[in-house]
């Protein structure tokens, strides 16, 4: 029994208590957002509908420039944040490996909480987790976005849709292509969110109180942007329109 607390006791209990709540918020949250867009859609799901929009049209294009052009601008962002998770998870990596002098550092912040070298680097890995996470759910956004590229270059030619004169073969393949291009969107918005939380995570440096504080305001902002955001209001007057 005493092996099994003696971890317990590396953090004091508010600071298991801001982990705890950090780990249940992000998770709850996800839940929450997925099941509150199917009465109340998010800006993702709104975002899907213009993306199965956008394919629809795809298949009255003989030429499909357009459509390559714009995959390939959408898949950028996931790389750009891939890499850009690659250094941020050196640059910790180092940090754990001159624990002792980034410690010092920090206690001269204002407002640092004083820990040990050992708490510190729990920190420091939590920050780590984060980013792994974020570089795993960008890189397969980017491959499923490649997908979506190869749908569109498979897809048969405008002619052969209108010589069909079966719509439903339109809206089969504008169902597919947006799928997937949706569950790219879908992966690289878990990303954006790992992102957004690590500055919540980055709040545990100065207390736990305000590592708590700093990720229900995160969560906050999330929820706002995805449900309340003028960007939301002007995305679904056009498809209204």
């Amino acid at each position: 029994m005493d092996t099994l607390l003696k971890p317990l006791a590396l953090l004091p209990w508010v600071d298991w208590l801001a982990v705890a709540l950090f780990f249940g918020g992000w998770v709850g949250y996800a839940h929450f957002a997925k099941r509150l867009a199917e009465v109340r859609p998010s800006i993702l799901v709104t975002t899907n509908q213009w993306r199965r929009r956008w394919m629809l049209q795809a298949t009255h294009r003989e030429n499909r420039i357009v459509d390559s052009a714009v995959t390939q601008s959408l898949s950028a962002s996931p790389s750009f944040f891939a890499s850009t998770s690659i250094l941020i998870i050196g640059g910790l990596l180092a940090a754990l490996g001159a624990t002792e002098k980034a410690s010092e550092l920090v206690r001269e912040l204002p407002f640092a909480a004083r820990t040990s070298v050992l708490v510190f680097d729990m920190k420091l890995a939590l920050l780590a987790a984060i980013f792994v996470h974020a570089f795993f759910r960008f890189t397969w956004s980017q491959r499923q976005y490649s997908f979506g590229a190869i749908m569109v270059g498979a897809a048969p030619e405008a002619r052969q849709f209108d010589q069909s004169r079966d719509d439903s073969l339109r809206e089969a393949f504008a169902d597919r292509a947006g799928r997937v291009m949706g569950l790219a969107a879908e992966t690289f918005n878990d990303g954006l969110r790992a992102y957004y939380l690590s500055f919540a995570a980055v709040a545990w440096f100065f207390s736990p109180w305000a590592f708590m504080a700093a990720t229900a305001l995160v969560l906050w902002v999330l929820y706002r942007r995805e449900f309340h955001s003028e960007v939301l209001v002007a995305l679904r007057e056009g498809l209204r329109s």
